[in-house]
């Protein structure tokens, strides 16, 4: 119920922005060796409020090592398969319909540690994120994403290995 005189606000003014639809299979596909991405929305999309990917991840892909970020939160939406989340001390199973919001200084990485892929979400606030995606997987056309490669890609995000 609202009260007599009041009317809703917008807190900020964002600008004009077209709808965004993909569907099943659609988006910008992204070939990062054991993982396939589809972004689903960029900043440019956004308003750089959020990114969002559909990844399949291949069985044994092994992921990032641990990590931190100083402003982005990571979230990862389970689809389909088993998910290995490790959020700080805790280590997850992660099945369809698990959600896990990662914040700001928060160590983690997750890992396929299962025989079948894993399909999943991955949202990103702020945006930009689909940049080191981008990034990724041009770094995955010349040889496999060693820990080494990796860090070399993420030392230009909001990426801090902990190891």
């Amino acid at each position: 119920m609202l009260l007599p005189g009041w009317r809703w606000k917008p807190r900020y003014t964002v600008r004009a922005m077209d709808p965004v639809l993909y569907g099943p299979g659609e988006g910008e596909h992204h070939d990062a060796g054991p993982a396939q991405i589809f972004i689903k929305a960029t900043g440019e999309q956004t308003g750089g409020s959020f990114f969002l990917a559909e990844s399949t991840l291949a069985p044994g892909f092994a992921g990032p090592p641990p990590h931190r970020h100083r402003e982005l939160h990571d979230m990862f939406y389970v689809l389909d398969g088993r998910l290995t989340l490790q959020l700080g001390d805790r280590e997850i199973e992660a099945g369809p319909g698990t959600f896990a919001c990662v914040p700001p200084g928060v160590v983690h990485t997750f890992r396929n540690d299962s025989d079948a892929p894993v399909r999943l979400l991955n949202f990103n606030t702020p945006s930009g994120w689909e940049n080191y995606m981008r990034d990724v997987a041009e770094a995955a056309k010349s040889g496999p994403l060693t820990p080494e490669v990796m860090a070399r890609v993420a030392s230009h995000y909001d990426f801090e290995f902990t190891r």
